[in-house]
């Protein structure tokens, strides 16, 4: 969605400078030539622009600095977010940011162990990915054998059940659902234990100052830090708080409102 972005801060540009220069210029040209040659009216992309300047710059604004709708495209997240759902990102959180280069202008927090974020990743800056935060700068993290540690503790698992998917999540049917303890924050988790073995990016990794170490909540269906490393801090977009709709194939209203865990 970066060429809506560039889309949005162009059309603004162009509309305010246009308003402005008839302000100031256009507009006492006009009334100085009313009733000669001139009928005094303003030209179909002055109109156009005194209209759409205000609507542009408040999406603008509410899009950039106050919240962002992003929609789901995988199912990485399960059973968190479900492919189709529409989220909302919180855009202050993490600090003020410019749109289209991110840059960060005013410093407000920083994520914490458990956020669910979206962010740029690194090998893909065109595209907006979403995960979950495990480690911070400083921390080391490991994952061997379906289980996470984080500064040498191995986190619990209380199992919830056999999941059954539905929409494009059928594919997780059957998988073993958990509740994943992240040092006192609660989410779930998807784990299948009826695989073939696979690379499930084991290793050990220290947090370099800066970035974070984030993973999908689908663990044997992510590609996240495990796979292309760590996360740095001016990639991050903002924190994920809201499903407001969900669409795959059909809405389902039973998701509308829910608060992201």
């Amino acid at each position: 969605m970066r060429w809506f972005e560039i889309a949005l801060v162009v059309l603004t540009l162009f509309t305010g400078l246009v308003w402005l220069l008839d302000k100031l210029v256009l507009a006492k040209r006009r009334e100085a030539r009313q009733g000669l040659l001139d009928d005094g009216k303003e030209p179909i992309v002055v109109d156009y622009s005194k209209a759409f300047f205000p609507v542009l710059a408040v999406v603008l604004i509410l899009r950039s600095f106050v919240a962002e709708p992003f929609r789901i495209p995988s199912n990485s997240m399960m059973p968190t977010l479900l492919t189709g759902d529409f989220i909302l990102v919180n855009k202050f959180t993490y600090g003020l940011r410019l749109p289209i280069n991110n840059h960060k202008v005013v410093g407000i927090g920083e994520p914490q162990r458990g956020d669910v974020v979206v962010f740029r990743p690194p090998h893909h800056p065109d595209q907006d990915w979403i995960k979950r935060v495990v480690g911070l700068p400083g921390d080391r993290v490991g994952y061997h054998d379906n289980q996470v540690s984080v500064n040498g503790k191995v986190l619990t698992y209380a199992p919830i059940g056999v999941y059954q998917g539905k929409g494009n999540g059928t594919e997780m049917t059957g998988a073993e659902e958990l509740q994943e303890d992240l040092l006192g924050r609660q989410h779930h988790v998807l784990e299948r234990t009826n695989l073939p073995f696979i690379d499930q990016g084991e290793g050990d990794w220290i947090v370099p100052a800066g970035h974070y170490f984030v993973m999908g909540d689908n663990r044997d269906n992510s590609e996240d830090s495990r796979y292309w490393g760590f996360l740095p801090e001016q990639n991050l977009r903002g924190k994920a708080f809201l499903i407001w709709m969900n669409f795959d194939g059909g809405v389902d209203t039973s998701r509308i409102g829910s608060r992201i865990q």
